[in-house]
């Protein structure tokens, strides 16, 4: 097949060269057909590539191949989402081209480290298009990212409803793995090596990375993982996600005999229904609490082992290095613009922290001194107490290294270090980021070099270590060992360990309550 690939690509020299127009140096043979990117901010891009076929409810399928040369000169259409109402076009959100990935890089020739870009928001919503790979492909790296099937669609189990739909519940994340697997077949011929895969993702996208250290399917397709405040935690159980299949289908007024009619209930019609169901059911989640539960991924024995951050992975993952972290302030509601007293502090955190608000100030300010009031009640309390956990966890059991941070930068504009701020600078994308920091400083563009070094050589060789950092160990709960990314990065050991037990025991009642009635 590749003597075919460069057959045609030789073909399509010729017919350029006598139109004056050469084209041939973007154009790159797939096992699909021949793929033509554009040039972008210094980067060879190939936006939109389709790497599987969808069905409703079922496996991805691999792509059939066409005649001619693809153009990927654009994002491809985000996957079908909620909208709030807002009307989108085929291009634009389509449910039938689900699957499609984007490769940025700057050397066809080579065999750079493949990085895997999953973007977060939930397993809801999001796009790929949120977080784009150029720069970070200029550090020597090949940059792929995608977009899977998200929500109803990705995750609505009917197995116990019908045999055909056996791995309805998890076919957004076998989405993922088609893509892998299209990295090993296609990736040497855009500069990158699959035997040197890297699988990185922040929130929900850290969520699926977890997921995927937890799948069978996906086992030898990647090779390292970073997981960006991605701990929150996934309690469906198969029960839970079969009972909502059902629940689903009552809404439809679809009884298990006609099960297929569900492929034809339009999308929003299906999604509305399992809005209802899921309360009708298992109940709905409010965002922002400890634990997500419905349409996301279930643990069935086969496609998924377990849920990841409980508190560790399928020990099918034991030999692949990982990197861990959160932000400062995360998604906890920022108090930074409140002129504020110590006391007024405790007043307001005594609701959550009862007879332990006093040991919890002298937590905080002993592991951040210097802190605020208004730290009291910014600092995240929803991913770093499950994130320390994990890493105590992985640590001790596993054989590859963990190697843990915190994003401790703060937003000239909301005085906090929030959820997603990390994004632009592991991404070297500070000057796309217009809102979030209209003028970067020289120290601000520092620190975007450096972190996208991190994370880069990190997907070169498993070890973050950089000439721009101070020496980074692997973690421990003994060393307890955390690199800070911020103006000066430095590293510190335990420094919070008191602070999140006590955040642990007071913010993660839900989560007990849930564990307790199993």
């Amino acid at each position: 097949m590749k003597k075919n690939f460069l057959l045609a690509i030789a073909m399509l020299t010729l017919c350029a060269s006598a139109s004056g127009q050469d084209n041939s140096e973007l154009i790159v043979g797939t096992c699909s057909g021949l793929v033509q990117g554009i040039e972008q901010d210094g980067t060879q891009a190939f936006l939109g590539i389709p790497y599987a076929e969808v069905e409703r409810f079922m496996p991805p399928r691999p792509v059939k191949a066409w005649q001619g040369v693809r153009v990927c000169d654009h994002w491809g259409p985000q996957v079908m989402q909620n909208t709030n109402g807002r009307k989108l076009s085929e291009q634009e959100m389509s449910e039938k081209i689900s699957c499609v990935l984007n490769v940025w890089t700057t050397d066809r020739n080579a065999s750079k480290p493949v990085m895997l870009w999953i973007h977060g928001g939930g397993f809801d919503s999001g796009t790929s298009a949120w977080n784009p790979g150029m720069c970070l492909a200029k550090k020597d790296v090949v940059v792929v990212s995608l977009n899977h099937r998200l929500n109803i669609l990705g995750f609505l189990d009917l197995s116990a409803c019908s045999e055909k739909y056996k791995y309805s519940g998890n076919v957004g994340m076998l989405d993922i793995v088609a893509a892998l697997r299209w990295i090993q077949d296609n990736i040497a011929q855009f500069g990158g090596n699959p035997d040197n895969v890297t699988i990185f993702g922040e929130s929900g996208g850290g969520g699926k990375v977890g997921t995927l250290l937890s799948m069978p399917s996906a086992r030898g397709l990647f090779h390292k993982a970073i997981i960006m405040s991605g701990t929150i935690l996934n309690v469906n159980t198969k029960a839970m996600s079969e009972a909502l299949g059902k629940a689903v289908l009552k809404e439809l007024g679809i009884d298990a005999q006609h099960i297929d009619r569900i492929n034809d209930v339009p999308y929003e019609e299906l999604y509305a229904a399992g809005q209802r169901a899921m309360a009708a059911s298992i109940g709905t989640r409010k965002p922002g609490t400890p634990m997500m539960w419905g349409f996301g991924p279930v643990p069935d024995g086969e496609t998924v082992l377990q849920q990841p951050f409980q508190p560790d992975f399928a020990k099918i993952s034991d030999d692949v290095p990982i990197m861990i972290g959160t932000t400062f302030n995360e998604l906890q509601r920022l108090h930074y613009r409140n002129e504020m007293t110590l006391q007024e502090a405790k007043e307001a955190l005594r609701p959550t922290f009862g007879s332990d608000t006093d040991d919890y100030v002298a937590a905080l300010q002993e592991a951040w001194p210097g802190s605020t009031p208004q730290d009291l009640l910014s600092i995240d309390w929803l991913f770093r107490p499950k994130t320390l956990i994990t890493a105590d966890a992985i640590a001790e059991t596993r054989n590859a290294p963990t190697y843990m941070y915190m994003f401790t930068w703060r937003s000239p504009l909301s005085k906090g270090s929030v959820h997603g701020a990390e994004l632009m600078f592991c991404f070297n994308t500070l000057h796309l980021s217009k809102h979030d920091l209209p003028q970067p400083t020289a120290d601000d563009l520092k620190l975007a070099d450096v972190m996208s070094d991190a994370w880069a050589q990190f997907a070169r060789t498993g070890d973050p270590n950089t000439a721009g950092l101070p020496t980074w160990h692997p973690y421990t709960a003994k060393n307890g060992e955390m690199m800070l990314f911020d103006y000066d990065c430095t590293i510190r050991h335990n420094p919070d360990r008191r602070l999140q037990q006590i955040i642990n025991k007071h913010c993660f009642k839900q989560l007990d309550e849930f564990r307790a009635k199993k």
